[in-house]
């Protein structure tokens, strides 16, 4: 499997580990609010990579942090009046609880930053001991951007560069350069609370460690749970674009620099941002749509497949249209898959089929893999299955029950690899008597009465198409 490096910017082969699974770490959310359907496209996307690694007979450890420590959870549990735990572990819950509701269910290991003290407290020492870090009295210990020369590899920015950018960078006007990050802040702490290992001083968290009373910055506490997993180096990292630069590229200079080791990770992966009228989507930006509020409108299979159908590394332009046209989409496909099952149960053709189904299925479902396995083409792949059906639509009704019965195979195959449900509901009683009053009513040519009842199963919530076969009814996606 050939996946693009974002450090290289080339399409790298995939390689199978010698010995236990392929180390994978995706960026976790920062909990001081609910998830928002950004984290989803993310999350989703590297669900289903997952999914299809492990199809592939690949092992893969999947982990992905939680930021439970971060200036805004502070600020927020401020603003609500409540303490940073009790605010970052309710967000953490409703995190992990819409999660399983979009299927994202392949994480392996979930870590909690505020676990991982005694982990980040040692990096900084050794970032300290080795001449890439520095304290700043009264404030916190900083990574000094310019004792690594390769920062800016993975953005392809300059150090100058970055020193010019504001985003998310640390102010402090004691620092060595702008663009140096900080790795722990110091928190002033009453005496009376100086011999605890962990105090809550004006709404804010402070550990006692070596480096004195603090907590850490956002980028050190990534490393220092990666490490403790993976150790100084493994195979993929993933998370937004937006965490390109200065996230990442703060994590390859404290690891590297740490562990004095090359790469810190052998493939990195960045999704394409959820955008609105042309901007991020983002809570700063207050132009974000929550999952939880999007699962009252739509289904989870709808947004699995709105954000299947772009590839990861796209952007998606959000508006109800292309929310719709998803719907639509997966609505088509899933009929097509349900009109197959229902010629399996009602064709009463015995004789071999003309066309070798089995082998169109076979190559449909190889095209499908391969073009998962270039980059991960979701797209590429989808089409594949819609070229299937579009080929094998005409002669549908008229297949033998085993033919019918193998063409689903590459159909349920892919639907289940990306997390899509396949389960029908079972037509109603109330909706059954009235097909069969119509049926009835077709049979005495009473049309009349025969339109008024389709017209009551359409209004009810279901189509109702009429077949060599009989009735094909099901329900119609809203």
């Amino acid at each position: 499997m050939k996946l693009l490096n974002t450090l290289s910017g080339h399409k790298e082969e995939l390689q199978r580990p010698t010995k236990g699974p392929i180390k994978l770490f995706v960026c976790g959310p920062t909990v001081y609010d609910v998830a928002h359907i950004g984290h989803a496209r993310t999350y989703i996307a590297f669900d289903a990579l997952t999914r299809f690694l492990r199809s592939e007979n690949f092992k893969v450890f999947y982990l992905q942090n939680i930021t439970d420590v971060d200036d805004r959870i502070i600020d927020r549990a401020r603003r609500d009046h409540i303490t940073p735990e009790k605010l970052a572990s309710q967000n953490e819950r409703e995190y992990k609880k819409v999660m399983k509701r979009i299927g994202v269910i392949s994480v392996t290991k979930y870590a909690n930053a505020s676990k991982y003290i005694p982990e980040i407290v040692k990096q900084i020492q050794t970032l300290v001991a080795r001449g890439h870090a520095y304290e700043i009295k009264g404030n916190g210990y900083y990574f000094n951007i310019a004792s690594f020369p390769d920062y800016g590899k993975l953005s392809k920015r300059t150090v100058a560069q970055a020193e010019d950018s504001v985003t998310r960078i640390d102010e402090g006007i004691q620092k060595k350069n702008r663009g140096d990050f900080a790795l722990w802040k110091f928190v002033d702490v009453n005496q009376k609370n100086s011999k605890k290992k962990f105090v809550l001083e004006n709404g804010e968290p402070a550990w006692n460690t070596k480096l004195g009373f603090g907590r850490p910055g956002w980028h050190i506490e990534d490393t220092a749970i990666t490490e403790s997993f993976f150790g100084p180096q493994y195979d993929i990292h993933g998370g937004g674009e937006d965490l390109k630069f200065p996230h990442h590229e703060a994590e390859i200079a404290q690891q590297e620099a740490a562990s004095g080791k090359k790469p810190f990770v052998k493939i990195w992966l960045h999704t394409g941002f959820i955008r609105v009228r042309g901007e991020k989507m983002s809570k700063s930006l207050n132009n974000f749509v929550t999952i939880d509020d999007f699962l009252k409108m739509h289904s989870a299979d709808t947004l699995r497949w709105l954000v299947l159908s772009h590839h990861y590394r796209s952007p998606i332009d959000f508006n109800e249209d292309v929310v719709r046209d998803a719907e639509k989409s997966l609505d088509t496909l899933k009929s097509f898959i349900e009109k197959l099952a229902f010629t399996v149960k009602h064709s009463k053709n015995i004789k071999k089929h003309i066309t070798d189904i089995a082998l169109r299925a076979d190559a449909t479902q190889a095209e499908f893999v391969n073009a998962l396995r270039d980059d991960f083409n979701t797209p590429e792949a989808i089409a594949t299955l819609f070229s299937f059906a579009n080929t094998i639509n005409p002669t549908l009704l008229g297949m033998n029950p085993r033919d019918a019965k193998t063409a689903q195979k590459p159909l349920l195959y892919a639907l289940k690899l990306f997390g899509i449900s396949i389960k029908t509901t079972a037509v109603p009683s109330k909706i059954t008597k009235l097909v069969k009053a119509r049926e009835l009513s077709r049979t005495h040519k009473q049309f009349t009465k025969s339109d008024d009842l389709r017209k009551a199963i359409t209004e009810l919530g279901y189509s109702i198409d009429d077949t060599p076969l009989g009735p094909f009814v099901r329900r119609v996606w809203q």
